[in-house]
């Protein structure tokens, strides 16, 4: 057979079990043939308008090929989607999920959050909202006063105050390091999913605490927007630095630049999800008094609460 020559899928699948058998690969390759094929391409057509060989497109397909990123990306955008798509196969799911898609490519922010809690709305998601007036849930990060400021706030509204890391300890049956240590990170988001769903049942009216990764899971904060009023409370690097080390924690210490590079990261990282909160609290440069009331007073004027 010429070297340069196209194999078939009957030679490619002679090949040793062992280069077909991950089943991510396999999968991958079902993707580029069902996408391919919806967009009535043959292998060669996308190989010229993707500038990848036949030979590797082939070998993608068949779930043989251990494409680079680069290549998948030129495939990608030969078959007009994204990369994600051929990676977790969204793309391939339906028709009704691509159409959805469409109408929300290039929306701006706040179209996109209206199609949100329309969304919100039409399923069935969103909490009335009386009820979610009387459910304030402070976000932030750990240093930013949401359990100082948070018991006080209960303390004057006169209900309860509710820790969300407590919480989720209880419904573990442990403590979070031995949540993040023996279960790992997805069985805490499970946890902390779990935790806030029964919160909102037990408590229709608190002030809730809530640990400053919940936005990274994106059921979770659509369950704490639709049911809670949400306040993010914002502070400098250096101030969540200081005061967590003021609470007595001093890894932040070991290291200190490297450690405020990672927190500013994780700020920079988290402040487009914090910022979908109803309303937005600097603490930076307050004493806890000052904090306090500065914040009961933005609650008064923006929410009547």
């Amino acid at each position: 057979m010429d070297a340069n020559a196209t194999p078939s899928a009957e030679q490619l699948s002679d090949r040793p079990a062992e280069a077909q058998r991950d089943p991510f690969l396999a999968s991958l390759g079902e993707r580029v043939r069902s996408l391919r094929a919806r967009k009535g391409l043959t292998r060669r057509a996308l190989a010229l308008a993707s500038d990848v060989s036949e030979r590797h497109l082939a070998n993608l397909e068949l779930g043989v090929g251990n494409a680079s990123v680069l290549v998948l990306r030129q495939v990608a955008r030969a078959l007009d989607c994204e990369l994600v798509d051929l990676l977790n196969g969204e793309g391939t799911d339906g028709p009704e999920w691509l159409l959805i898609r469409e109408l929300l490519r290039g929306r701006s922010d706040e179209e996109l959050r209206r199609a949100r809690l329309a969304l919100s709305e039409l399923y069935g998601q969103a909490g009335p909202a009386d009820a979610r007036s009387s459910r304030i849930a402070l976000v932030g990060l750990r240093g930013a006063g949401k359990s100082s400021l948070g018991q006080l706030l209960a303390d004057e509204l006169g209900v309860p105050f509710v820790e969300l890391n407590r919480e989720i300890e209880r419904v573990a049956g442990c403590g979070l390091g031995e949540i993040h240590n023996l279960l790992g990170p997805t069985a805490y988001r499970r946890y902390e999913r779990r935790a806030l769903e029964e919160t909102i049942q037990l408590y229709p009216d608190a002030v809730i605490a809530t640990p400053g990764g919940l936005v990274s899971d994106p059921a979770t904060l659509n369950l704490l927007l639709a049911h809670c009023y949400t306040v993010w409370l914002r502070a400098s690097p250096q101030e969540h630095m200081s005061r967590v080390i003021e609470q007595g924690d001093l890894r932040p210490m070991a290291g200190n630049q490297e450690a405020m590079d990672d927190l500013r990261r994780i700020l920079e990282g988290r402040a487009a999800f914090y910022g979908k909160a109803d309303l937005s609290f600097d603490t930076s440069g307050k004493t806890l008094s000052e904090a306090f009331g500065g914040l009961r007073e933005a609650l008064r004027q923006q929410a009547g609460i």
